[in-house]
């Protein structure tokens, strides 16, 4: 009697074979398993081919020659993602920084911009349906019918142009369907009081037109609690709409019209004081002992945080315009993008009037983009050539906020004030207080603003050509020219304590400052921004006009050994904007430029249903900005870091259909990044030191669907990711992105995993679902809040987000 091997079994073997047979592959990394139809007896299907638009044209993914990973819709609901900051994890190379969704950040490939001023734009280009996303409080929008996100490793000036120097992020969103009626609907509740509601409805309204609607609610508690008061604190509450129109105008020309909206209105985000302090009125000893810190983790926050909020109000239109001609295609595409945002949050971590301080950051922005796209093909070519115009307009303010308490607090801690007991307002109080006069100094707000205002233009031409020099070689020629011109200003007042003010008004009609010999001067200074052109420039406007051009080409040769194995190289330059240091009045730098060297290569196995990509990178980066808190002096200051880096890295990815129910993927990414040539701010020569990125990072999911005939379908998800621990230096230590403290393992390597369980009718109409993310309740400290370091004794620390867990249902119509 022969025993008959199982499928996963003969699957596995087949597999292993190949790769010992094939070697190892790909170039980009790939697209994540898409769900698997029931098993069945007769030919198995083949794996799921991914079309991408990464180079401007529709392409199977495996004839694209450039690092690219594509986030599929199942991917999204696997993880119950809302954004981006959802998913960074399982794009290994891309960090994802939404704390504070209005003030997100990004980094791929270890390429980031460390500023939230208007004056300085960011590495990583974030578009949607080919339209520039833009900068800070506009980019990280909820997902409302995303179809497929496709992140591009390496710089991509030519074809996505500006501010692309790590990468471009690319959502594309589904379209109005002319063929059927369909109505969706999806209900998801979890702890933490998590409500999210989600329905779309797609209506025809022609034979070449169709409305298509979406639009979301999202309700959360929040998952830390302040210990004195019990308030929710973290919590999510937005809501978002998004309506497109299509239709078309004869046999060639077809338009798309699109409108976006979203309302955020929530708490910022809470931060969790780790200085053990005495009772009050007590203070901590300085400097701060950093081998005390306390675990955010295990310890109760408390907040009194004044106007707490984080909000934002956003709007989008974009119409785009396609038509045919006999030799190609033309494409017009017209966005228009404005929105208001406000983050205010504490940064002492505690309840004490005596210690507080937090910061406010609002702005203001609108923007105007238009393309204009032609492109065509012939046996030997094909080609893209366009021109594009981006106007925007932004304002921002940034504020320090405080109370005379904390600011009496920073006076005696720095031995500024020339009284018995150290302290200035409340030594003044204790007189008063003993000589019957009804005034005070202390309790009154004390608020610093730097105001920011900013206008850019931007013009671009540019070309890509694939030239098909023979069937198995591909040449690849682009070219984008761009001229930004930029007028941005700056405006700092003195600091503003209207109560503060009024009390010294009342002491001086009284001669109480002739009387004690001190100049009523003596109480007006500032805390914040006093680094010397702002001192010296206290009330005044300061501008400033500038230019830069960009010339970014790319160079490409693709090889194609079989129809299953390509090959290829590229050099390829990308570029960041030249702009100004929203905080250093009169500071401005030039382009940042990043020049790429990358080789590859793509494999396919179709009998074994295996896809496997690998590439390696090497890169260096010139003139860098970064602005950073320097805490050093005896009153912090942000100061602005230039730097070069280089670094060499490797990405990998692997698809696998291992059978028709069956489907596992994984992707992996090596980076080596350091200093080239560094020397920070205060003079330490940091050149070849590693710049704060782990070696690794890594994402792997399986999926396994049951059919269960005339009752449905069960699918099982399994998704884990990693991301090793921080390479720590002295610079990244000063950034607080490692290493800060013996007793917090800042930058320690991260894990995540994320189950999910879930029920479709036969038909597709209904389903159930039950997810759990970070199922094994991992947290991590995500930053420190060190403003009040050396002048207050206190220090905050923020955490990312704990185990997760609902269950989900949907509908279909």
């Amino acid at each position: 009697m022969s025993l008959r091997k199982h499928r996963l079994v003969t699957a596995t073997a087949t597999a292993i074979a190949a790769l010992c047979g094939g070697g190892l592959v790909l170039a980009a990394p790939a697209a994540f398993a898409q769900s698997a139809a029931p098993n069945q007896a007769s030919a198995p299907k083949e794996l799921d081919k991914i079309t991408v638009t990464a180079q401007s044209r529709e392409q199977e993914l495996q004839d694209v020659p450039i690092a690219l990973q594509v986030v599929t819709d199942q991917l999204i609901d696997d993880t119950a993602a809302q954004d981006l900051g959802d998913l960074d994890s399982f794009v290994p190379g891309l960090v994802v920084d939404s704390q504070q969704p209005t003030q997100p950040g990004f980094e791929l490939r270890g390429i980031s911009t460390d500023d939230f001023g208007i004056g300085t734009d960011p590495a990583v280009g974030v578009y949607v349906d080919g339209v520039y996303a833009g900068r800070g409080g506009g980019v990280l929008l909820p997902f409302t019918d995303v179809e497929r996100i496709e992140v591009l490793k390496g710089p991509q000036g030519t074809l996505f142009g500006r501010n692309t120097a790590a990468g471009a992020i690319s959502i594309i969103t589904r379209k109005p369907d002319a063929s059927a009626t369909e109505v969706k609907t999806k209900l998801r509740i979890g702890n933490y009081g998590k409500q999210y509601l989600e329905g779309m409805l797609n209506l025809p309204t022609g034979e070449d037109s169709a409305f298509r609607f979406n639009a979301l609610v999202n309700h959360a508690d929040g998952w830390i609690q302040d210990a004195a008061t019990g308030r929710d604190l973290n919590p999510e509450n937005n809501w978002a709409t998004r309506a497109a129109f299509k239709t078309r105008f004869g046999e060639r020309t077809s338009a798309l019209i699109s409108w976006d909206h979203e309302s955020l209105d929530q708490l910022g985000q809470a931060t969790t004081g780790i200085i053990a302090l005495p009772p009050a009125p007590g203070l901590a000893p300085l400097p701060v002992d950093e081998s005390a810190y306390l675990d955010p983790r295990k310890i109760p926050t408390m907040s009194d945080a004044e106007g707490n909020e984080e909000s934002r109000r956003f709007d989008g239109v974009t119409l785009i315009v396609d038509h045919g001609f006999d030799w190609g295609g033309f494409t017009s595409t017209t966005s228009w993008r404005d929105y208001d945002s406000v983050n205010r949050v504490e940064e002492d971590g505690t309840n004490r009037n005596y210690l507080y301080v937090d910061s406010t950051n609002t702005e203001s922005n609108r923007s105007y983009y238009q393309e204009f796209k032609f492109s065509g093909s012939t046996d030997k070519l094909d080609w893209i050539a366009g021109a594009s115009y981006f106007k925007e307009d932004a304002r921002q303010t940034s504020e320090v906020n405080a109370l005379t308490d904390s600011v009496d607090t920073i006076v005696h801690n720095l031995g500024l004030a020339p009284t018995p007991n150290g302290y200035l307002f409340g030594y003044v109080d204790q007189q008063l207080d003993a000589l019957g006069i009804p005034i005070h100094l202390l309790g009154h707000r004390w608020n610093e603003t730097f105001r920011n205002t900013l206008d850019t233009k931007a013009y671009a031409v540019f070309g890509d050509v694939i030239w098909h020099a023979t069937d198995k070689l591909n040449l690849t020629v682009g070219l984008r020219y761009t001229r930004d011109e930029k007028d941005f200003s700056w405006h700092n007042d003195p600091r503003y304590a209207p109560g503060l003010d009024a009390a010294l008004d009342q002491l001086e009609g009284l001669g109480f400052f002739d009387l004690a010999g001190i100049p009523r001067d003596f109480f007006v200074f500032d805390i914040a921004f006093i680094d010397p052109p702002a001192m010296l420039n206290k009330g005044l406007t300061n501008r400033d006009k500038r230019s830069w051009s960009d010339f970014s080409p790319r160079f490409v040769a693709d090889y194609h050994i079989n129809d299953d194995t390509m090959v290829f190289a590229s050099l390829a330059k990308g570029y960041k904007a030249g702009g100004f240091n929203s905080l250093q009045i009169g500071s401005s730098f030039e382009n940042e430029d990043v020049w790429n060297f990358e080789t590859g290569i793509k494999k396919s196995f179709p009998d074994q249903r295996l896809q496997l990509n690998a590439s390696a990178f090497y890169y260096v980066y010139d003139n860098r900005q970064a602005v950073r808190l320097d805490s050093s002096t005896s009153i912090p200051r942000f100061v602005v870091d230039t730097s070069d880096l280089e670094a060499y890295g490797l990405d990998f990815d692997m698809r696998w259909q291992a059978t028709d129910n069956f489907g596992l993927d994984f992707n992996a990414s090596f980076i080596d990044s350091t200093y080239k040539n560094y020397v920070t701010s205060d003079g330490i020569d940091a050149s070849g030191d590693p710049t704060g990125l782990p070696y690794w990072s890594a994402a792997g999911g399986a999926y396994y669907v049951v059919n269960l005939a005339d009752s449905g379908d069960l699918r099982f998800s399994l998704r884990h990711s990693y991301r090793g621990k921080v390479r720590c230096s002295a610079e990244s230590q000063a950034q607080n992105r490692c290493g800060v403290s013996p007793a917090l393992d800042l930058g320690e390597a991260q894990n995540r995993t994320d189950l999910r369980i879930g029920w479709t009718s036969p038909q597709g109409r209904w389903g159930l679902a039950a997810y759990g993310n970070n199922l094994f309740d991992n947290q991590y400290i995500n930053s420190l809040g060190t403003y009040g370091k050396n002048v207050l004794g206190t220090v905050g620390a923020r955490v990312s987000e704990p185990r997760t867990f609902g269950v989900e249902f949907s509908a279909k119509y």
